[in-house]
């Protein structure tokens, strides 16, 4: 419990820090790339303060000259730290409300180009997926949790359609991405942060432009499929998520 308080205040430190230097740095310059970049030093201290080890398999599925909407499974509140830090290239997030009403932090969010989303309401839902598909349209790459918040189980939740719905209007390919070991770091329900290691692994990106609104079910299931058949390969082989 100790090291969990130490952790816990050295990230709020941290955080407020980085976040005040991304307001900061968002006025004197309109390029999200600069803020996104800071952000990563932000997360690469967490993961370095927290003792949290990353390694990431699949980069050759990565094409630096064009842009994605990146898919990976959520477990844990340190999925975004370790994305952020270690998935090498430009991109923002599309994420839930409530992180934007954080003081300092929520702001920093907002100033970086990063995209509320509040599912209870339709109408700013809707426009907050045509603020997804500009952003990719203007050649920038988009994390979106399929299942829309954390797993409270080992399993992989529902998927949201969200996301599906801007693949296929934007036509740009989905990226799987599998996140191992998060979960055993911060386990749920549980207020610990643990050492460890954790491993994103970059799948083959899924193709959306023969996909229509009509048809983007059948691109949800394909995802969903994929991302379920690495977890069945992993259970199989001892390695828990």
């Amino acid at each position: 419990m100790i090291r969990t308080a130490i952790v816990t205040l050295w990230i709020i430190v941290v955080t407020a820090f980085m976040a005040t230097m991304l307001i900061f740095v968002s006025f004197i310059t309109s390029n999200g790339n600069i803020t996104h970049q800071i952000a990563r030093i932000w997360a690469r201290w967490v993961l370095a303060f927290s003792n949290i080890k990353v390694t990431v398999k699949g980069l050759s599925n990565l094409n630096s000259a064009r842009s994605f909407i990146f898919m990976p499974n959520h477990s844990s509140n340190f999925d975004i730290p370790v994305l952020q830090a270690y998935l090498p290239v430009q991109f923002r997030w599309l994420a839930k409300a409530e992180l934007f009403k954080i003081p300092i932090f929520g702001h920093a969010m907002k100033r970086a180009g990063y995209i509320s989303i509040d599912r209870s309401d339709r109408k700013s839902a809707i426009e907050s997926l045509n603020k997804v598909a500009k952003i990719i349209k203007n050649g920038v790459s988009v994390i979106i949790f399929p299942e829309g918040t954390r797993s409270r189980t080992d399993d992989i939740q529902p998927f949201k359609k969200g996301g599906f719905v801007v693949a296929v209007d934007s036509g740009v390919s989905i990226i799987p991405v599998i996140i191992r070991g998060t979960g055993r770091i911060m386990p749920k329900n549980q207020i610990s942060i643990k050492p460890g290691n954790v491993l994103i692994e970059i799948l083959e990106p899924i193709e959306s432009s023969a996909y229509t609104r009509k048809t983007k079910n059948d691109l949800m299931k394909k995802v969903r499929h994929v991302i379920l058949e690495a977890f069945e390969k992993d259970k199989k082989n001892g390695t828990p998520c």
